[in-house]
């Protein structure tokens, strides 16, 4: 079984300029998630996909596999992910002949996200053979449930209350609604075949695993780094 993890690190960004090479804790942000995924028991390489020389020359410090240039349209702030995998896969095998069986797909962004968590979900795609993605979840900040939209200067429930029963779960407390989980941008695992021939990110039958929150922060902007430092500088010291 080939695993392997790419890592996705475009140059530009508004929220946070530099943001993936931005220096945290004496480290440039992206060495945080290469070290985690180099301690793997499962993933047997790592490429970096990027455009930015910096970012590139930053991961080969640190011991990606830097084999190409992302081109440009797969940089831009409407490029989607999955193009981007795809192009690293064809890379892959075109040039060097390697045609992994699981896609790891991470970011520097999420610096928190341990070896341990990476492996979870690997494993659970190991463990169950029909699963075609597996994703990372955290805890929903607010709840579906209590969310609104507005019609006019209506307000009308965005669930109905038919899909769950609920009379009226705006006023209800948290415990006793069915519990909420959103995507925390930390971790997925990928089929080869979900990818490149069903031309499909997570395909149809997707797992999922929870993350916990503190382990969820994913940066886009000066506060989620100064976060992001806190949790790791306090994890150091302990």
């Amino acid at each position: 079984m080939k695993i392997l993890a790419v890592i996705m690190a475009r140059g530009g960004s508004k929220g946070l300029p530099g943001k993936n090479i931005k220096p945290m804790l004496g480290k440039p942000l992206i060495a945080y998630i290469i070290e985690e995924a180099k301690k793997s028991k499962y993933i047997e390489r790592v490429i970096l996909s990027t455009d930015d020389d910096a970012i590139a020359g930053v991961g080969k410090q640190y011991g990606t596999e830097v084999l190409f240039k992302r081109p440009a349209e797969l940089a831009s702030d409407t490029a989607t992910e999955l193009p981007v995998v795809q192009h690293a896969l064809k890379w892959l095998e075109d040039n060097d002949g390697y045609k992994p069986d699981i896609i790891v797909r991470l970011v520097p962004t999420s610096p928190l996200s341990k070896a341990e968590y990476i492996d979870k979900g690997i494993k659970l795609m190991l463990d169950n053979p029909d699963a075609e993605g597996v994703r990372s979840v955290v805890k929903s900040p607010s709840h579906p449930l209590k969310c609104w939209r507005l019609e006019g200067d209506n307000l009308i429930s965005f669930i109905p209350k038919e899909v769950y029963g609920f009379k009226e779960p705006y006023i209800m407390p948290r415990q006793v609604l069915p519990k909420a989980f959103v995507n925390n941008g930390a971790v997925d695992v990928l089929k080869y075949d979900t990818i490149m021939n069903k031309n499909s990110w997570l395909g149809d039958k997707i797992y999922g695993f929870e993350m916990p929150e503190e382990n969820s922060v994913n940066i886009d902007n000066e506060f989620d780094f100064m976060m992001a430092k806190r949790i790791l500088k306090r994890e150091h010291e302990t």
